[in-house]
């Protein structure tokens, strides 16, 4: 496991020179990537979304692309299209901003139903089929996609098919006083983006993600995966629960996340930090339990404290 924990720490100190104060947003968003997954970022604007996806992209030396969604954008504008060549008398495709190594889809719940969907195939799939041909994305593939919980005009919510197909959700949030003085203080003379430089290379990357795939389980962590996921389904306060996608996303994360601490197996704790960011978005909370205030990440805490940890009991209610 020391080739993951050692790309981590390198990958990590070069984002440290752009976004400040939030290293455990950063090593998620580094967990994503190394269990080929998908991020949605919900948060604010200004708070170092973009910044975060351009810098990590530039660590492994991927390409990027950025796609700002708006209402009034098609779904070939993120796919691509094919066009008439008069020279050759033949169709040829022009790949949208989706054949990317790492795409950041700024504001994501600003596109209409439509266009969202023309990100299923390339997420769930790696391909993106258009006038029925199968066009494969670069590999490695990751969606970094952003949404700002404040404004609701002229917004349209994931469904839930969608965001079941993000691995994880993270909040940036505000940086504390100290860590924005530094951010000031680190952009007098230029942008601290243009320093950052590629330090692992793309094979590193696969070889690391390959190490994170041979991470031991043991079945009565399993099954306390298992458990935790199948409470959220029968709570009183949830209308719908995790799937078994959910318990996939919680199950490789966990391997990743114990390989970047350098252990060759996967704690109970490794599960209760990830349970949150990997289960949370894909609850729908019940009206009844809405009007009440309560939330998915509630929700989560309660599951935890009443799910039998391996060699614990769990919590009577």
């Amino acid at each position: 496991m020391e080739i993951v924990q050692n790309i981590a720490n390198r990958v990590l100190e070069n984002v440290r020179t752009v976004i400040v104060g939030k290293d455990d947003e950063v090593r998620l968003t580094l967990l994503a990537m190394l269990c080929e997954g998908h991020l949605l970022i919900e948060d604010v604007p200004g708070v170092g979304k973009t910044m975060l996806a351009r810098a990590l992209s530039l660590s492994f030396g991927c390409s990027f692309r950025r796609i700002q969604f708006t209402p009034d954008m098609l779904p070939t504008d993120v796919t691509g299209v094919n066009i008439y060549n008069q020279k050759t008398q033949e169709f040829e495709f022009r790949p949208g901003p989706i054949f990317a190594q790492i795409v950041l889809t700024d504001e994501i719940n600003r596109a209409t139903p439509k266009t969202q969907s023309a990100l299923l195939e390339a997420m769930e799939e790696r391909q993106v089929t258009v006038d029925g041909v199968t066009h494969l994305v670069p590999k490695p593939f990751l969606v970094l996609a952003t949404q700002n919980p404040i404004e609701y005009e002229g917004t349209f919510p994931l469904p839930e098919a969608q965001v079941d197909r993000f691995m994880m959700r993270i909040h940036l949030g505000y940086p504390s006083k100290q860590h924005e003085v530094d951010v000031l203080n680190r952009q007098v003379d230029h942008h601290p983006i243009s320093d950052v430089r590629q330090v692992v290379s793309v094979a590193e990357l696969v070889q690391a993600q390959q190490a994170a795939r041979t991470v031991y389980v043991d079945d009565l962590v399993k099954s306390y995966i298992v458990d935790i996921v199948n409470t959220t389904r029968d709570h009183p306060d949830i209308y719908l629960g995790a799937s078994p996608r959910g318990s996939l996303a919680l199950f490789s994360t966990a391997r990743a996340w114990a390989a970047m601490n350098g252990r060759d197996y996967v704690l109970p704790d490794d599960i209760k930090y990830l349970a949150e960011p990997t289960l949370a978005h894909r609850l729908i909370v019940s009206p009844s339990a809405r009007i009440k205030n309560v939330t998915a990440r509630q929700v989560i805490e309660d599951a935890l404290r009443h799910t039998a940890v391996p060699g614990a009991r769990a919590k009577v209610r």
